[in-house]
């Protein structure tokens, strides 16, 4: 497994980076990591929001389903008065 050393860290950030970690009872190289994975994405996170957006402009560009059996709100009042 690679090795990451960062160096000139600010003392702010390196200060909020402790705290954070010893809150959640981690390591501050465990709580890193998993910043790291929450806000970097991998070749296959990418690969899986693209198929998602896909989807999803997929599903956006249909047209309305017909409205069936049921009258539309339009007709119903008119409905209603011939009762």
């Amino acid at each position: 497994m690679p090795t990451l050393y960062v160096e000139s860290v600010p003392e702010e950030l390196y200060e909020a980076l402790r705290t954070r970690a010893c809150a959640r009872r981690k390591s501050i190289s465990a709580e890193v990591i998993e910043l790291l994975q929450e806000n970097v994405p991998t070749g296959a996170e990418l690969a899986r929001r693209e198929q998602l957006l896909k989807v999803a402009m997929k599903i956006g560009g249909r047209r309305p389903v017909a409205p069936g059996p049921f009258p539309s709100s339009e007709e119903m009042p008119g409905e209603d008065r011939r009762r």
